[in-house]
């Protein structure tokens, strides 16, 4: 498809909406500024967007604030700084949380359900102990690459993660293979599933924000994620295992799980592909059925990201708890104790939903098209660097392909063109690129493969930034053909 400049905005999004009629002082919010005399040309809003990301990154890595209230006190800076006030930034934030939740928040406490009964009933140490039966010794790199696919899908990075460590540890003593040769796949994959694929934070919140088609985006994740993390992973590591030295892992790392009984092969498999095969069922029900029939109307309804999961934790309850012999109690309180260990990634995610709203309101969205245009970046280039810019400064991958869907949904609106899921990809990849001191995910790594810092940067933070940049290459390739 051919690319169309970043910033076809509708003239209210532009900077030219803070050219208004002052109110009077009793009713108009106040700022650092008398309204005729706030700036806002471009350079001053992106000085202030600059702004509001130091602010950012002062207050989450420097001064170890919670992000969701540094993303608060960065919103209140850019109403400050603008016509709108902290006040009315105040209202923008509000806003922008709760369309951010709406429209997140129940696909994302069914994906962490999900997870946690795979976890806890040894599903996931079931397809793990197949995969070695199955590869052997001698395939151990593309049987762990594909366990962190296929979990990867279904769980978050760090359960992923510990759920994977002992298998791969394993597999690394049988094969006889450099533990970090297994590691460094299975970091490439996890990480690539997370950063694109539902029912992950980061990915729906950019489905929901540019209304992309979660069957599609999914497939299409697929399609460029896979390629991007052999490159990353299983290639990366023949370069860079030789110049480590060996690593044994954090031992203190047990399975998950330490019931006897677990659910078999066959039935894990099948659970664990169901809601995949729900969401891309809305997706193919538009090529070969005709809209609005009852058969097209009940598939869609299925295919819904909502239904499909909801399906599917039912489903797992029941296959799981018969299986590994939980009560209806103990379902519950797996289901209580996801929801509850999420709590703060929701309130996060909402809050970098609210920043971008907030950022919008300010006019600094129509600021960016603006320099996008001067640019002529192609959209997908301009929200990978969107996405990549507020990850590295904040450290935080949800944050970053939030806020930069967020200001991006302008200039989708404007542009019919834009594939509105090669969007969602790029800036999943961008908000992969570069991990580094003040990220989360940095330390999880380092700590749980026990490496050092300088070892960390040179395996972790060098294949996430070959995530990013190859990534963008295949999805720009495939933006060609689609």
């Amino acid at each position: 498809m051919t690319h169309t400049p970043a910033a076809r905005l509708a003239p209210e999004v532009g900077h030219a909406s803070f050219h208004i009629l002052p109110r009077p002082l009793s009713t108009r919010y106040r700022s650092p500024f008398e309204p005729d005399q706030v700036p806002s040309s471009t350079p001053y809003l992106l000085l202030v967007a600059l702004l509001a990301i130091a602010v950012l990154v002062v207050l989450v890595t420097g001064r170890k604030w919670n992000p969701f209230i540094a993303l608060l006190a960065a919103s209140i800076v850019v109403g400050s700084c603008v016509q709108m006030g902290p006040v009315g930034a105040l209202t923008s934030f509000q806003q922008g949380l709760g369309d951010t939740l709406g429209g997140i928040a129940a696909i994302i406490a069914l994906g962490a359900m999900f997870g946690k009964l795979l976890s806890e009933s040894g599903g996931a140490q079931v397809l793990a102990r197949r995969g070695i039966e199955y590869f052997g010794p001698q395939r151990a790199v593309l049987c762990i690459s594909l366990l962190a696919t296929v979990i990867g899908v279904v769980t978050w990075f760090a359960v992923g993660l510990l759920l994977l460590l002992p298998v791969m540890l394993t597999i690394a003593r049988e094969s006889r293979r450099p533990v970090m040769l297994l590691a460094i796949p299975m970091l490439a994959f996890l990480s690539t599933m997370h950063g694109l694929t539902p029912p992950h934070p980061g990915p729906v919140v950019a489905i929901n924000a540019l209304e992309a088609e979660v069957g599609l985006t999914l497939l299409l994740a697929l399609a460029v994620g896979i390629p991007t993390a052999i490159v990353a992973g299983p290639l990366f590591a023949r370069c860079i295992v030789p110049r480590l030295p060996e690593t044994t892992g954090n031992s203190i790392i047990a399975p998950a799980v330490g019931r006897d009984a677990a659910p078999g092969f066959g039935s894990t498999l099948f659970v664990v592909a169901l809601p995949v095969a729900l969401l891309l069922l809305s997706t193919f029900t538009g090529l070969i059925l005709a809209p609005g029939s009852r058969a097209s109307s009940t598939l869609l309804f299925l295919g819904h990201p909502v239904v499909a999961l909801s399906v599917a934790v039912l489903l797992a309850a029941a296959v799981f708890a018969r299986a590994s012999g939980f009560s209806r109690a103990e379902v519950l309180s797996f289901s209580e104790q996801s929801v509850a260990a999420i709590g703060m990634v929701l309130l996060v995610v909402g809050g970098g939903g609210g920043f971008a709203r907030v950022l919008r309101d300010a006019g600094i969205a129509g600021a960016m098209g603006d320099m996008a245009t001067m640019m002529s970046l192609p959209p997908l280039v301009y929200g990978w660097l969107v996405a990549a810019f507020i990850r590295v400064a904040t450290g935080s991958a949800t944050v970053g392909i939030t806020a930069a869907s967020g200001l991006l949904a302008p200039i989708v609106a404007t542009d019919p063109a834009i594939s509105r899921e090669l969007l969602v990809l790029a800036m999943g990849f961008g908000s992969l690129f570069l991990s580094h001191l003040n990220d989360g995910g940095f330390w999880i790594v380092k700590e749980i493969l026990g490496l050092s810092v300088k070892e960390t940067f040179k395996t972790w933070t060098a294949l996430e930034s070959i995530i990013g940049i190859v990534g963008l290459g295949f999805t720009l390739a495939l933006d060609l053909v689609v």
